[in-house]
């Protein structure tokens, strides 16, 4: 259905033979009304364009050397990183939640090194000399990206230092190996025989005790000992159960806390009675975490809950060692966990800032953000709480975390209850442990509907859980769908046929997150509803392609990789050029979490080289280099990080106009700027038509990105990234993307408060390069 009070973002008054040449097929809508000379000027555009359509493919840009062309993509990462962690570092924060920040680096680092760097050092072990994107090949890449971590994990350190002094006067310490008092010490010794003692299982390391094996993200203890009954050297390892709390709060008005691994150095004694202890050594390891498909798996599931298995016992990464480690000890670790290709690193205090989170979580609110409830939409309410009825009226677009996630689960249990609806489809690639979505796909099936759900198994770190979704849901009825071998299914969307009248009507949301309520709630993302027809037969065509792999022909509404949507952003970024060549404005905003893939830089370079001016807002991985004299001086790039994590994706190009206007085509999709998912992803490419949707994604969302300084770093051509609020002139107003969203409403949620309530404060760019609000 269209929009009604507000029409939609449709094309009008161009006939079909300029939608033909502007590479549309009859029928299909642009973001705003063509007048006539308007229409003149995109023929005379697309013709400019193919006169130089050649000069995409310009020997001369092929001629720069890759490592001047791109940056590194896991070198960025690291790059990445070191911004999550910089706001470890940031004064405008809360205490804790500088500890978060540090906390998040660390998983981050984790992740990173299992699957990263663990693919890196499987293709040098199996000699495959493939180069990346900058011209290096895997040995290259690792000899770079080990010193970088060293530097990093050094960092993490420095920044844990200047925590703890600042925790301690706010009455948080953090005990590390410092002496204690009786009181305290007694207490922990009470607690150690009560707790610990239990679970532990103390090994000897000797010729009858073979090495015992260490998990994934394992931590343990080496012990070098004498055995006083007849002073023979033994050496003994504790590995410490992932069961027991990773620190304990000791008993006080200040919280004082302990690792879990001090705690059983401390305690020795208590567990090797008759022994003197010569030295100690703290190690934790990690695995290759990766899985490779096999292709003629014949059962899916039963080759996960295997392959799941055998990831536990990857091959080490990374070990890494307290800087104090007894040198027997680390030779003997280095020795037994085969170290090829795997970095060592030495550390003084905490080995796994991950940790930290348990600390973070203490209740102390005067340290933490202020708590923030997202809103309801307004036009929901005022249809009763019906999501159907405010979606029959005009598409609707919910922008997380500032409004609320409960739209989306609200919107599948009505679906649930509604004696109307027949027939209910979902893709499920992260779902979370607690999924209310899960329950109102299994309440649906118990009503006795046709529910269909696409559970990516291959969601990694995901797969037991998505395992266990897809066990529940088979038991309830669901037919549940693993989709492809080689492709994941990332694509986030939700169909509900409803019978309504003579006929049915199908009611679509698009997300550009995970159907996961936690994330919801820290993860900035845009879930749009519609019950536009076209629509509807699109994702009836993508889900027949998911379940029975029926190619999906002449879509009406959607671009669905890995078939068409790397050409649809092509297309889009020709027009812009045809746009440029003709004297005409043209731009391209784009706002990714990661941009890696070659061919879609290129075609960036080459729209800029033609005068197309390109704002970037890319939050993590960004291999594209802006700023370079003759390739991309007109490209700029920026990266968003702050309370919220940005994850939404959404692409803009100026049709002939400067950005933002009403007429730009717009897009939100669930695909980043990377290989993998424009050609090994099932994605979905969403075009946005609604005027006020359209307003509010590309005038709010895309914009506030744009003009924030607050939160922003931007890139330059030599890789480094430079805080925007170092940057910012006495007399220049600084801007808070996350703080508009949170105090502003956003304007397709409003219903008939856009025009009675209060106004949305209108945001604008100053071009030039000065930021306005």
């Amino acid at each position: 259905m269209g929009d009604t009070s507000e029409g939609s973002m449709t094309e009008t008054g161009a006939p079909d033979a300029l939608s033909n040449a502007l590479g549309n097929a009859p029928g299909d809508t642009l973001a705003g009304p063509l007048a006539a000379p308007e229409a003149q000027a995109g023929l005379d555009a697309h013709s400019a364009l193919q006169a130089g359509i050649s000069r995409l493919h310009d020997p001369k840009l092929h001629d720069i050397a890759p490592g001047a062309r791109y940056f590194n993509r896991e070198l960025s990462w690291l790059m990445f990183n070191r911004r999550v962690l910089a706001e470890a570092q940031n004064t405008n924060y809360p205490l804790l939640e500088r500890l978060r920040f540090l906390s998040i680096s660390g998983s981050n680092l984790d992740e990173f090194m299992m699957v990263r760097v663990a693919g890196l050092a499987g293709q040098v072990r199996r000699g495959i000399d493939e180069v990346s994107i900058d011209g290096l090949s895997p040995t290259q890449q690792l000899q770079q990206i080990h010193g970088a971590i060293e530097d990093l994990v050094s960092a993490q350190h420095e920044v844990l230092g200047e925590l703890s002094c600042l925790l301690e006067k706010a009455g948080i310490r953090l005990i590390g190996d410092r002496p204690l008092s009786r009181t305290h010490s007694d207490w922990l010794t009470r607690y150690f025989r009560e707790h610990v003692v239990p679970v532990l299982t103390p090994q000897a390391i000797d010729p009858a005790h073979p090495f015992p094996f260490i998990a994934n993200q394992g931590t343990g203890i080496l012990f070098s000992m004498i055995r006083l009954a007849d002073n023979e050297p033994v050496t003994e390892m504790i590995l410490i159960p992932p069961a027991l709390p990773r620190f304990v709060r000791l008993p006080g008005e200040e919280a004082c806390w302990i690792s879990i691994e001090e705690l059983v150095r401390r305690h020795a004694p208590e567990v090797f009675p008759g022994f003197r202890v010569l030295g100690s050594g703290t190690f934790r390891v990690l695995r290759d975490s990766d899985m490779e498909i096999e292709e003629d798996a014949e059962d899916l599931v039963r080759y996960f809950r295997t392959a799941i298995q055998r990831r536990r016992r990857g091959k080490v990464i990374m070990l890494q060692l307290q800087e104090d480690s007894d040198p027997a000890a680390e030779q003997l670790l280095r020795e037994k966990l085969r170290l090829d290709y795997a970095l060592v690193i030495k550390s003084h205090g905490l080995l796994a800032m991950n940790g930290l989170s348990q600390i973070v979580d203490m209740p102390r609110p005067d340290l933490k953000f202020e708590p923030y409830n997202p809103r309801y939409p307004e036009r929901v309410l005022e249809h009763d709480g019906d999501c159907f009825a405010a979606i029959r009226e005009k598409d609707l677009v919910i922008h997380h975390p500032f409004e609320s996630f409960d739209v989306v689960v609200d919107f599948l249990h009505q679906a649930a209850s509604d004696p109307d609806v027949v027939a209910i489809k979902q893709t499920l690639y992260r779902a979370g442990k607690q999924s209310a979505v899960i329950a109102a796909l299994i309440a649906a099936a118990d009503a006795g509907k046709s529910v269909t759900a696409v559970v990516e198994l291959k969601a990694r770190f995901d797969e037991e859980q998505n395992l266990h979704w897809a066990s529940q849901l088979e038991r309830a009825g669901v037919q549940v769908i693993y989709g492809f071998l080689d492709w994941k299914t990332h694509a986030k969307v939700s169909m509900v046929v409803r019978r309504e009248g003579d006929g049915y009507r199908t009611y679509c949301h698009f997300g550009t997150g995970n159907y996961h309520p936690v994330t919801a709630r820290i993860y900035t993302d845009l879930s749009f509803f519609t019950a536009d027809p076209k629509a509807g037969r699109d994702v009836g065509q993508l889900f027949n392609f998911i379940t029975g792999y029926v190619e999906p022909k002449n879509t009406e509404f959607l671009s669905i990789s890995p078939i068409g949507l790397r050409r649809t952003l092509y297309d889009c970024i020709e027009r812009e050029i045809g746009f440029a060549r003709a004297g005409k404005p043209a731009a391209i905003w784009a706002k990714l979490n990661s941009l890696t893939d070659s061919r879609l830089i290129d075609r960036l370079y080459a729209a800029a080289q033609e005068g197309v001016e390109i704002s970037l807002v890319v939050r993590g991985i960004c291999c594209l280099r802006p700023g370079v004299p003759g390739l991309s001086e007109k490209i700029t790039v920026k990266s968003v990080i702050g309370r919220f994590l940005e994850h939404s994706r959404i692409w803009a190009f100026g049709n002939g106009a400067h950005l933002p206007n009403r007429r730009a085509r717009l897009f939100i999709s669930s695909a980043d700027g990377m290989s993998r998912n424009l050609d090994r992803r099932v994605e979905v490419l969403v075009p946005i038509r609604n005027r006020t949707v359209h307003d509010q994604i590309l005038d709010q969302v895309m914009l506030a990105n744009l003009i924030d300084t607050e939160q922003s770093w931007t890139l330059s051509a030599d890789g480094a990234y430079q805080r925007v609020s170092a940057t910012l002139g006495a007399d220049e107003k600084p801007f808070n993307v996350h703080r508009y969203f949170m105090t502003n409403p956003s304007l397709s949620g409003r219903g008939a408060a856009l025009t009675t309530g209060r106004k949305v404060p209108k945001l604008a760019l100053r071009r030039g390069g000065a930021t306005v609000a």
